[in-house]
């Protein structure tokens, strides 16, 4: 038991809604993903809680400033995508600000897409996320990339 402890990287991944739009971005020169729509989202840093990490995510990548109030949890994702991952999904209908590409080095558009159509090239797993978040009213949990997994 004396061995390296295993830990998963955990990601915020941020649902901007108006009525029955959502904010996407597409990732642009990040090598990961590229040219595919993804919502905001950012590594936690250590030492931050998910809604401390929401709030700078959100400003970082989007110019907008939410609160702990308009931040609501929708579900947590334990997912496989090369490495082990633990995914945490917010909500946020009301922020503070007008909504820009504060990163066009890593996204090449930002564009309110319908929940019920997303874009084709829409991240599997946050195609996923987003699913599960409009058909049901609490908060969820699923496990994604386990059955392509190898080993």
């Amino acid at each position: 038991m004396g061995g390296k402890r295993f830990t998963a990287p955990v990601t915020v991944h941020i649902f901007l809604r108006e009525d029955d739009k959502i904010l996407l971005l597409r990732r642009y020169q990040t090598g990961y993903e590229d040219g595919n729509y993804s919502v905001v989202a950012g590594h936690l840093d250590g030492g931050e809680q998910v809604i401390e990490a929401t709030i700078r995510e959100a400003r970082e990548e989007a110019g907008i400033e939410l609160s702990p109030e308009q931040i609501t949890i929708t579900g947590i994702m334990h997912r496989f995508s090369m490495d082990e991952r633990i995914d945490f999904f917010v909500t946020a209908t009301e922020w503070l600000g007008e909504i820009y590409n504060a990163e066009p080095h890593k996204c090449d558009e930002l564009a309110w897409f319908s929940i019920h159509d997303l874009p084709q090239n829409t991240i599997s797993y946050i195609k996923k996320a987003i699913e599960l978040s409009v058909s049901r009213s609490e908060i969820w949990f699923d496990s994604y990339g386990f059955e392509n997994k190898e080993g």
